[in-house]
């Protein structure tokens, strides 16, 4: 990997829900806890789990869309956490997200062009009306846009374009950073692999890094360079995309990857099918959280959380890997 555009060490997010007006009874949820990863000049690094994992938690939490409770955030050298003011915003400016629902973070009475220009104008990036109308109609182009699609409106438009909307606004501020947050999992197949291969040639063209959220490892292997396994809010296996797809270590990696659509049925049943749902990230299970699910549980995995082992160039946090483990 070349030098980190991106590093975070022990983010945790916790949450309070419940109670009432009573603090007493209120239930903490771990939906981040303590997790750590870095990201290159230029690659796509994935984030990948189930729903409630705490993945889209923590992408929010790197932009400070939700402040962390701990950890360090560095970009490019400097404390995102400590970041205020006119330092924030152009921190913000190289770091930008693209949510899962682009229609949701669209203003439905604002047309497609003032929305990308919008951004434009606030960070100063053009010095005349008609500059920034040259750049809307430069991001419209470079996303697969016609160029009258500034003059519509979100309605006017379907999923998978008004997601190339959102990726030209993202690309307004000319970003170097990109939290791509289940970008995809609106779409239908054949929609998500356009919109995958723009992203793509978006990464080369530009430089780009990603960190790419999703729940599909298939779509994170056809995307990133290198993958983080989440489960309750923590990392149980990193390591590239071809070796946690082709031999993944921890027993909720290889459930993740048996789920994967892939052609070959041998690669798909060469593990047992894991059943059960995620457990609350409010009252997680004792030691290993996966335990409950794991066809290779163990006394020591009900006991104590497992450490992080390294295995080769991967990171895993299992006790059939670890210390002792099988």
């Amino acid at each position: 990997m070349s030098d980190p555009v991106l590093t975070v060490r022990g983010l945790r997010k916790h949450f309070a829900t419940g109670g009432g007006l009573s603090r007493a009874t209120a239930v903490t949820v771990r939906a981040v806890d303590g997790i750590g990863f870095e990201v290159g000049a230029g690659e796509a690094f994935g984030i990948v789990g189930e729903s409630g994992c705490g993945k889209s938690t923590a992408g929010r939490a790197i932009l400070r869309l939700i402040e962390p409770d701990a950890g360090e955030i560095v970009y490019r050298g400097q404390d995102v956490r400590a970041a205020s003011g006119a330092a924030l915003r152009a921190l913000r400016r190289r770091l930008q997200i693209v949510f899962q629902d682009p229609y949701s973070s669209l203003n439905p009475r604002r047309s497609i062009g003032r929305a990308l220009a919008e951004p434009i104008e606030v960070h100063g990036l053009a010095a005349s009306a008609q500059e920034v109308r040259a750049r809307v109609a430069s991001l419209l182009d470079e996303v697969g846009l016609p160029a009258d699609a500034a003059e519509r409106y979100p309605h006017e438009f379907s999923g998978g374009q008004r997601q190339r909307i959102g990726i030209a606004r993202a690309l307004s501020v000319e970003p170097e950073l990109i939290v791509a947050d289940e970008p995809v999992s609106a779409l239908d197949v054949s929609i998500q692999a356009q919109v995958l291969e723009l992203m793509r040639r978006l990464q080369a063209q530009r430089g780009l890094s990603f960190v790419f959220i999703a729940h599909d490892l298939g779509v994170v292997r056809y995307f990133c360079q290198r993958v983080a396994v989440m489960y309750l809010g923590r990392i149980v296996e990193m390591g590239t995309a071809a070796e946690l797809f082709g031999d993944p270590l921890h027993p909720y990696t290889r459930m993740l990857r048996d789920a994967s659509p892939v052609p070959d049925p041998a690669l798909r049943g060469r593990m047992p099918r894991i059943e059960g749902e995620t457990p609350s990230p409010a009252n997680p299970p004792s030691g290993c959280h996966f335990h409950p699910r794991c066809p290779h549980a163990m006394p020591a995995c009900r006991e104590r959380y497992p450490e992080e082992t390294r295995v080769g160039g991967r990171m895993v946090a299992c006790h059939l890997h670890g210390p002792g483990g099988g």
